[in-house]
C-alpha cells in the first residue's frame, strides 16, 4: 500500500533523541516519514510511520528550550507568536508537499508539562503518525511527590484500525448516504501494543518499576475515537497535572481520559513485589460494527523488579474505586477563572448537531466547517482579514477583540458521545463541567473538555493573538466538520509586540501545494 502522503518527507533521518535535560538549548528532531509495515496488535500494516516506529519518536526538552522539528505535525504546546507553528493545515498553514519539508522552530516560553504531536491533516494520524512530548521543568512544584520521571514513565493509549484512514473516512462521510456510523477501532493499545480477537497473544507493554520508589506516570490519549478508563491494579493516581497545567494532588483510583487530555499520576510502588495489570477499557459510542475489537481487552503489565517475567496471575478485571471527578481538579498557579464571577466581555453559544442529508456532516449553530483555500493566518497577516464578513460562511471564523474575557457556551448533545473540545492557543477554565457547580474561583485549567448531554461553560481571556482552532478531537467528527476558529486580535497579529513571526519558509508552503497535481491535494 502506498499514500499520497502530503506531509511525506523521503530519505531524511532523525538527528537527535533528547535523552539529557539540558536547560535553555536548541532540540532538534526529524522525523522520518514513511509507510512503514507496522503490526502493534499483531496484523501487519503499512501505516505513516515515524522514524520507523509506532508510537512515532518521542519528544523531550526543557521548558525554555527551542524545539526545531521537521516534518507535518500539530503540537499540543501552545504558540506564542508562532502561530504558524501550531499545524492544522489551512488554519495555520498550508499542508506540506511531496518530496519536501518544513522545519518548525518552538520557543518552548516556560511551557512545561504532559503533551502530544500528530498530523492535523484529514485523518492521517489514525495511520500512525502520533507520539508523545514530554516538557519537563527543573523546578517542578510537585517535584518532592515523585522520584522517576523519564521515558519510561510515558504511557500512552491508542486506538488502531486495520483498514487505511482514507477509505473508512470516505466510507463514513460518504457511504450509504452518510448513515454510517464511525469507524470503529480494531483494537485498543498501550505504549503501541494490544491484541484483537482471533489475533496473536501479542506480548503486553511493561511498565517497570522498583518497590519503594515512587513514579509519575505521563498518560496520554493519543486517539482518533476512542476514550479510556484508565486505573492499575492495587494502586492509587494522585493527579498532578492536567493537560500541562498543574494541579493540586488529587488521589482516585481510576479516570476517564478522552482524546487529546493528558493526567499526569503520581503512583507509589509500595504493594508486593510482583506483577499487576495496567487497565485501560475502551469507551465507544458502539462497537458492534467490528468484531475483532474487544473494548475491556486493553491492558498491560506493572511489573515491580523481582517479580517473574508474566503476565499478572490475577483476572484483569475493571478498575474499582473512586473515580475521578473533574470538577475537584484545582491549578495552582493563578486559580481563578479570568475575571472571576462578573460576565464576559462576549459569550458565544455552541450547538452542535450530525445531520446525514447526502453525507454525515458534524455542524456548529447548523455550519459545517470547511477549509478554506489558504491558510486562515495567512489571510489575516497577508490580506488583511480583520472581520467576520472577510471569511466565507464554512470557515465559521469568529473575530475576538485583544484582551477580552470569553465564556464559550457548549451545548450537549443527545445522542450518546462524549465529545473532547480541544481549543488551541489557550489553557481554559471550566467554570460549568458536565457535572459539579459553577465555580469561578479555583475551576479546572486544561485544553481539552469532553462535553455529553450537558451544558459545558469554559472561559479564556484573549491574550495570545493567531487563530486558533477549536475542534472536536474525534477525528472523524472533526474531518466531518465539527469545528470552528477564532481569529484572536486580527491587527495585533499583524504589527505590534505580540505580531506573528512568519518565516520566507511558510510563506513557500502554499505556492509548493497549489503546484501539485489534482490528485495530490
Amino acid at each position: 500500500m502506498k499514500y499520497n502522503l502530503l506531509s511525506f518527507l523521503g530519505c531524511l533521518s532523525f538527528i537527535l533523541h533528547s535523552t539529557s535535560k539540558v536547560y535553555g538549548a536548541d532540540v532538534n528532531y526529524v522525523f522520518d516519514l514513511d509507510n512503514s509495515v507496522v503490526s502493534p496488535d499483531g496484523f501487519p500494516r503499512a501505516g505513516v510511520i515515524i522514524n520507523g516506529i509506532y508510537p512515532g519518536t518521542l519528544v523531550q526538552a526543557n521548558k525554555d528550550d527551542t524545539l526545531h522539528i521537521t516534518e507535518l505535525i500539530e503540537f499540543a504546546q501552545f504558540q506564542v507568536r508562532t502561530a504558524s507553528e501550531d499545524g492544522p493545515a489551512f488554519v495555520n498553514q498550508c499542508p506540506i508537499s511531496p518530496s519536501h519539508s518544513y522545519t518548525y522552530d518552538i520557543p518552548l516560553n516556560g511551557q512545561a508539562g504532559t503533551y502530544w504531536y500528530h498530523s492535523h491533516l484529514s485523518s492521517q494520524y489514525a495511520d500512525g503518525l502520533r507520539g508523545a512530548m514530554v516538557i519537563y521543568d527543573p523546578q517542578d512544584p510537585h517535584a518532592a511527590l515523585y522520584d522517576v520521571d523519564d521515558a519510561n514513565t510515558v504511557i500512552t493509549l491508542s486506538d488502531w484500525y486495520h483498514l487505511a484512514a482514507p477509505g473508512i473516512q470516505e466510507i463514513y462521510i460518504h457511504g450509504n448516504g452518510g448513515g454510517n456510523h464511525e469507524p470503529i477501532p480494531d483494537s485498543g493499545l498501550i505504549n503501541g501494543i494490544g491484541r484483537y480477537k482471533g489475533g496473536p497473544a501479542v506480548t503486553r507493554a511493561r511498565v517497570n518499576v522498583i518497590a519503594g520508589k515512587r513514579y509519575r506516570f505521563r498518560v496520554i490519549n493519543t486517539s482518533a475515537y476512542a476514550g479510556y478508563e484508565f486505573s492499575i491494579e492495587g494502586h492509587s493516581l494522585t493527579i498532578i497535572e492536567v493537560d500541562g497545567v498543574s494541579h493540586a494532588p488529587l488521589t482516585v483510583d481510576r479516570f476517564m481520559i478522552y482524546i487529546g487530555q493528558r493526567y499526569s499520576v503520581v503512583l507509589n510502588a509500595n504493594q508486593p513485589v510482583k506483577n499487576y495489570w495496567i487497565r485501560a477499557p475502551m469507551e465507544l459510542q458502539h462497537s458492534s460494527d467490528n468484531k475483532n475489537l474487544d473494548t475491556k481487552n486493553v491492558y498491560a503489565v506493572l511489573h515491580y523488579d523481582g517479580a517473574p517475567a508474566a503476565e499478572p496471575t490475577t483476572t484483569p478485571g475493571s478498575g474499582t474505586g473512586t473515580l475521578l471527578q473533574e470538577h475537584l481538579l484545582a491549578p495552582i498557579v493563578n486559580p481563578g477563572a479570568p475575571g472571576g464571577n462578573v460576565p464576559a466581555d462576549r459569550t458565544i453559544d455552541l450547538r452542535f448537531t450530525r445531520n446525514t442529508n447526502g453525507q454525515t456532516e458534524w455542524t456548529i449553530n447548523d455550519i459545517r466547517y470547511e477549509s478554506p483555500d489558504l491558510p486562515t493566518l495567512l489571510n489575516i497577516v497577508a490580506n488583511g482579514f480583520s472581520a467576520e464578513p472577510d471569511f466565507t460562511t464554512h470557515e465559521h471564523t469568529f473575530v475576538l477583540e485583544k484582551d477580552k474575557i470569553i465564556d464559550l457556551v457548549i451545548h450537549g448533545s443527545a445522542n450518546g458521545h462524549t465529545h473532547p473540545f480541544h481549543l488551541h492557543g489557550h489553557a481554559f477554565d471550566i467554570i460549568q463541567g458536565e457535572s459539579g457547580p459553577v465555580n469561578y474561583v479555583n475551576p479546572p485549567r486544561r485544553d481539552v473538555v469532553g462535553v455529553k448531554g450537558s451544558t459545558v461553560i469554559i472561559r479564556f481571556k484573549t491574550d495570545n493573538p493567531g487563530p486558533w482552532f477549536l475542534h472536536c478531537h474525534i477525528d472523524w467528527h472533526l474531518e466531518a466538520g465539527l469545528a470552528v476558529v477564532f481569529a484572536e486580535a486580527p491587527g495585533a497579529q499583524r504589527t505590534g509586540p505580540q505580531s506573528q513571526i512568519i518565516k520566507q519558509s511558510w510563506l513557500d508552503l502554499c505556492p509548493i501545494y497549489q503546484a501539485l497535481p489534482p490528485a495530490l491535494q
